[in-house]
Formats: C-alpha cells, structure tokens, sequence
C-alpha cells in the first residue's frame, strides 16, 4: 500500500477539532467547543497552502467566519451552531477525497506546510499573552520548540543567518517566559515578534519559490 502523501495525512491531521467541537456542542458546552475551533484555525493556517493552491474556498471563506462570529456570541443557538460544523466537517471530508484524487503537487508545497504547522503553534502564543493566559502561552510556545526539531535543518539549510537568530530568540523567550512566575508580557512579546519576523522569511521565500514552479 502506498504511503499517504504529506499533503493528505496533514490535512487529516486537523480533523479531530471538527469532532471535539461537535462533541463539546452535543453537551452544550460552549466555551470547549471554542478552544476546539480555535484549535481547528491555528492548525488550519498550517495547511492552508495546500487548499488555496487548489482552489477550494467554501470552508475559509462561508463555513469558518460564521461559526467563529456565533462562538463569540453570548448565549449562541446551539443547534444551528452545531448543524453548521456538522456540515462543515462534511465539506471537510469532502474536500480531502478531492484532493487525494487530484495530481500530487510541486514537493515545495510540502515545505511551506512543514513550516507553516510549526510556525501555527508559535502564532498561538501574542493571542494568549494579549488576555493574559500565561499557561497556554507555554503550552504553545513548547509545543513550537519541540516541532521545531523536525525542521531546524531544513531552516538552517535555506538562511543560516535566519537560523541562529531563532535559535538565540528561542532561548530568550525561554528565559522570559517558561523561567519566570510573572513574565513581563511585553517583553516576550517583542521576542516572539522577532522570532516570528525571521521564521517568517524563510516562510515567504519557500512559498515564493513553490507559487513559481512548474
């Protein structure tokens, strides 16, 4: 049997979101259902290249912005809440039969997603900095640094310079916020910005090149 294409099996990879957030809405537990969209969205900008480069934009663009909007309604309609992730996990299924179908794309594509899924896990961290929820902050600035294994060569291969500067802001976020009680919130911040600016970088000249081959 052959082996699951990256593109495929990362797709798949975020599916378990759709299905703790339908759970969580069968019990009306609202704010789990939430945290599991939200889950749902940071690994979404992970794979997000594969379905922009082929074209399928109902999730993004219909499914997506409506649930978000009614999860942060007060007292939102349950039911209809529910009936539309169901039907997006539908469209979701949908939509990984369609590309498993389709022509495997330029092995690029798979660069920019490898970068892409672990840079999600940094993303997570100014959103949780700005309310304050240290803790997931931590959680998501580790779950970076032990993904960031599985592409550190690839980084240093492309920009050594880029490389080195991860590395050394990665320390000092470290220091800044896993080591302290009460990290000074602006401070990692900032070193998360600067992280992120030269991650960032390597992202855009891989995607380039992959938007540009045959």
């Amino acid at each position: 049997m052959d082996e699951e294409r990256f593109e495929i099996s990362s797709i798949k990879a975020i599916r378990p979101t759709f299905v703790d957030a339908i759970t969580a809405l069968q019990q009306r537990d609202v704010a789990r259902a939430k945290a599991a969209f939200e889950a749902y969205d940071s690994g979404w900008n992970g794979i997000e290249v594969y379905v922009n480069t082929r074209r399928y934009r109902l999730l993004e663009l219909e499914f997506q912005p409506r649930i978000i909007r009614a999860l942060d309604i007060p007292n939102p309609d349950i039911p209809a809440l529910l009936t539309d992730v169901q039907v997006m996990l539908v469209k979701f299924d949908e939509a990984v039969g369609m590309f498993g179908n389709a022509a495997p794309l330029n092995p690029l594509f798979d660069d920019v997603a490898r970068l892409r899924v672990v840079r999600a896990h940094l993303r997570e961290v100014p959103p949780a900095l700005k309310t304050g929820n240290i803790a997931k902050a931590r959680k998501s600035f580790e779950a970076f640094e032990d993904a960031w294994f599985n592409i550190e060569d690839f980084v240093r291969s492309r920009s050594l310079d880029a490389y080195v500067a991860i590395e050394t802001g990665m320390v000092q976020i470290e220091q800044a916020l896993l080591e302290p009680d009460k990290p000074d919130l602006t401070a990692v911040t900032a070193l998360v910005s600067g992280v992120m600016s030269q991650y960032n970088a390597v992202v855009t000249q891989v995607q380039k090149e992959a938007r540009s081959a045959p």
